[in-house]
């Protein structure tokens, strides 16, 4: 068990790189099944959530190397088509590889992933996908298997919902399909469209990518290619929100400003004063944030992912903002903790919202990260209490985060990784 311990009041100010995107890098990292060619990536963040993708790989018979940042993969003699159970319920995002599996094999078998527990998160939309491309799929108590017995056919799919992995496995598993593949109401993130230009360099033919309808016309081979990964849009909310809440400036480089734009509004709305560069962001701070009020939505609308990062900075600010969550309906846990710390917060279950009154002094407490944004939420709390904070079961955290202590040491904070024994 790990823990960030943290002296508060201190003041963000800096510059600092944000990382290689998560969301990007692990159906990126999958493409690399499709192809039979190696395949280069820079960009890759080492954080858990990439060492746990490339360790399924290697199981199923990869072969990977790694120097000075980039990472080669070659799944010529790949024999495996089973991901490892252990291995996938540690992380929701293994249920990407089935797509590629099963586009590369025409077979896959796989159990029900895990993660973080911020809500349900069935994977019904990805495997009716895999039935509407004519994959016959076997369920039982441990695994799911999915099978092709002629050839995976394009198909019309319309998705209930833009779900964003069910949207990359479509495209995975499409890629060598026969025909044509259309996706309605499709998922727009840019990390979708960083997976599309991916893996249009190794030769796929996809189209529309971050637009509501994604075609993919089939094709029989892909090719050796080198890609960098776009950067990480959440982490670079993250680390302008730390200085936000602690009253500081940050300069954020290798940002994709264009990608977080209705964080940046909301940032502006409670006072921060923005400068955009071409790949940069510029926050500073001011004497007094405002009280705004955010609703979730997909992409392009506020991002799920930054909802508890902002909840943890409107402790801070004047006034009573009102966030609405409806993408997980459990992403307020974190909302708990923030309260041991002395905030004013309201949680109303029933309509998936919590009421925050600012202008609270936080005060340092044992709290601990329930997922990844939540716990992020808390270091972010834990900079500007009062006291000590220690912030407990880091580890889901250093999912999703490279370096993030290193990072905000060099901006100035009080942070440092105790073992818990």
């Amino acid at each position: 068990m790990l823990s960030y311990v943290i002296e508060g009041n201190c003041k963000i100010e800096g510059t600092v790189k944000a990382s290689g995107s998560k969301n990007a890098a692990l159906p990126i990292i999958a493409t690399a099944i499709l192809n039979p060619e190696p395949v280069t990536f820079y960009n890759i963040p080492d954080i858990e959530d990439t060492r746990i993708t490339l360790k399924i790989l290697k199981m199923l018979g990869c072969k990977i190397t790694t120097d000075s940042g980039k990472i080669v993969i070659s799944s010529k003699y790949m024999h495996n088509k089973t991901i490892p159970k252990e291995l996938m319920h540690k992380l929701r995002s293994t249920v990407i590889l089935a797509g590629a599996i099963l586009g590369r094999f025409k077979e896959a078998t796989f159990s029900y992933p895990g993660g973080c527990n911020i809500g349900k998160r069935p994977i019904d939309l990805h495997l009716k996908a895999f039935k509407d491309l004519g994959v016959e799929i076997e369920e039982k108590e441990d695994y799911i298997h999915c099978r092709a017995k002629k050839e995976m056919i394009g198909a019309k799919i319309r998705l209930d919902f833009p779900s964003v992995g069910a949207t990359e496995n479509i495209i995975l598993a499409s890629v060598y399909c026969k025909g044509v593949t259309h996706i309605i109401n499709a998922a727009k993130e840019p990390e979708i469209q960083d997976l599309a230009k991916c893996l249009n360099k190794m030769g796929a033919r996809i189209y529309g990518a971050g637009t509501s309808r994604i075609t993919i016309c089939g094709v029989n081979k892909l090719h050796k290619a080198d890609y960098k990964i776009m950067n990480d849009r959440i982490e670079t909310g993250t680390l302008l929100c730390a200085a936000a809440i602690t009253g500081g400036t940050v300069k954020v480089e290798n940002a994709n400003p264009e990608y977080l734009l209705n964080v940046l509004y909301k940032l502006k709305e409670m006072g921060c004063d923005i400068k955009i560069g071409r790949n940069t962001i510029t926050l500073k701070s001011p004497k007094q944030l405002h009280s705004v009020n955010i609703e979730t939505t997909p992409y392009p609308g506020f991002p799920t992912d930054m909802q508890p990062i902002i909840g943890a900075v409107l402790t801070k600010a004047e006034g009573t903002s009102i966030i609405k969550e409806n993408i997980f309906e459990n992403r307020f846990k974190y909302a708990l903790d923030l309260k041991k710390m002395g905030a004013n917060i309201k949680i109303n279950e029933k309509e998936n919202t919590i009421e925050i009154t600012g202008k609270t002094k936080l005060k340092g407490e044992t709290v601990s990260s329930a997922d990844l944004r939540g716990g992020a939420a808390l270091v972010l709390a834990g900079l500007s209490a009062e006291g000590k904070t220690r912030v407990e079961n880091i580890e889901y955290i250093l999912r999703g985060y490279e370096n993030l202590e290193n990072k905000l040491q060099k901006l100035g904070a009080n942070i440092k990784i105790e073992k818990v024994v």
